[in-house]
């Protein structure tokens, strides 16, 4: 009930909203501007359906750390690829693609991480900015290439390429500037008050917008939120195993079991053995994201802030999502039993998310 409850109301707020801004067109007016790339990236959905709204707003808020707000959204925009499901009982070929993206958890600004090693005296808090980004990045261009490649979307195009290219190559100047030109404290300020200020103004956008339409914005808020309850109690069960199995897992040594070998192997083939000290946090991540970031402040503990694993745990932790309990949350929540490839795209993206993370890290860092 911990984490059901306070989901509820969370969503309650948030679909609240999202349903005054479908009923101003805001939703619309996103999904018309994504769809030349959405229509393509998801090519059964038609092209101006407001889900691709939903999808981007989900997006932008993981993106910026806005968790409590990329919930909800995404949860409306797994509900409604549910609407256009012909097979209700398993994954469509759209629900698994946004499975997928949400798994490889792109990240922008992975703030509680730089906060978590200021806190455990690193002297540069913020120097595993850039090679988080690269990481979390390559992470996520695999998932769509692997299901691009099952579903045989075309990635070789204009549009496509404008977008996966295109985007990062901005973002990345940005990161750039910001760890150029600002110290840790100001990157955390500027964050900080960019996402209050996200959360702030959207609702207010939304509200502002729906009153010049004149849209009955108290009828549309309980219309969206009403549902949220529901969704909850629909989530429990699913998070309940979920939860019990990652107990299970972290009670039952099978980590240790699992490091001892890659560490047997590294040495077998003469290979650097130093960022097996990380991995535990790899290995927890898919499953638990509390279980790996208890991983990533024991192994800096341990470590030093600014060690290798240290900075290596750091990236791994900011890398990709928590696999394992988006696909209980998301097909959860619309009654999907049959997750199809899903699961296995999705771990083959934190795979390589994890190779690009040790990668970046031994360029950075070595």
């Amino acid at each position: 009930m911990d984490i059901a409850l306070p989901l509820a109301g969370t969503m309650a707020f948030w679909l609240g909203i999202l349903n005054i801004g479908d009923k101003a067109g805001i939703v619309q007016w996103i999904s018309r501007i994504i769809g030349p790339f959405f229509s393509r990236l998801f090519p059964d959905i038609p092209r101006d359906h407001p889900v691709h709204g939903q999808m981007m707003m989900n997006f932008s808020a993981n993106m910026l750390g806005l968790d409590n707000a990329a919930t909800p959204f995404g949860l409306k925009a797994m509900d409604s690829l549910q609407a256009c499901n012909p097979n209700k009982d398993a994954a469509s070929n759209a629900q698994i693609m946004l499975l997928v993206l949400l798994t490889s958890g792109l990240t922008i600004l992975p703030i509680s991480i730089i906060a978590q090693r200021a806190i455990l005296g690193a002297r540069d808090p913020t120097d595993i900015f850039i090679p988080t980004f690269i990481a979390t990045y390559i992470a996520t261009l695999a998932g769509i290439a692997l299901v691009a490649v099952k579903q045989r979307i075309h990635l070789w195009n204009r549009v496509m390429l404008t977008w996966l290219v295109g985007f990062p190559a901005v973002l990345g100047i940005l990161l750039w500037g910001l760890q150029r030109y600002f110290d840790k404290n100001t990157i955390d300020q500027i964050s900080s008050v960019a996402s209050n200020l996200i959360v702030f103004v959207v609702p207010i956008l939304f509200i502002m917008v729906a009153l010049r339409r004149k849209v009955d914005i108290f009828s549309a808020f309980i219309e969206g939120a009403h549902g949220s309850f529901d969704i909850s109690l629909k989530i429990f069960p699913y998070l309940i195993a979920m939860l019990a199995a990652i107990s299970a897992l972290r009670s039952s040594g099978a980590l240790d079991i699992l490091v001892n070998g890659f560490r047997w192997t590294a040495h077998a083939f003469n290979i650097d053995t130093r960022f097996i000290d990380a991995l535990p946090v790899a290995l927890m991540r898919p499953f638990s994201g509390a279980g790996a970031r208890a991983i990533m402040i024991d192994t800096m503990r341990t470590f030093g802030a600014d060690s290798f694993a240290g900075r290596l745990a750091s990236i791994f932790q900011g890398t990709t999502d928590t696999t394992f309990y988006i696909v209980a949350l998301y097909f959860g929540s619309v009654g999907v039993k049959n997750a199809r490839y899903a699961i296995t795209v999705g771990l083959l993206a934190d795979l390589a998310g994890a190779l690009a993370a040790v990668s970046v890290a031994y360029l950075f860092f070595s």
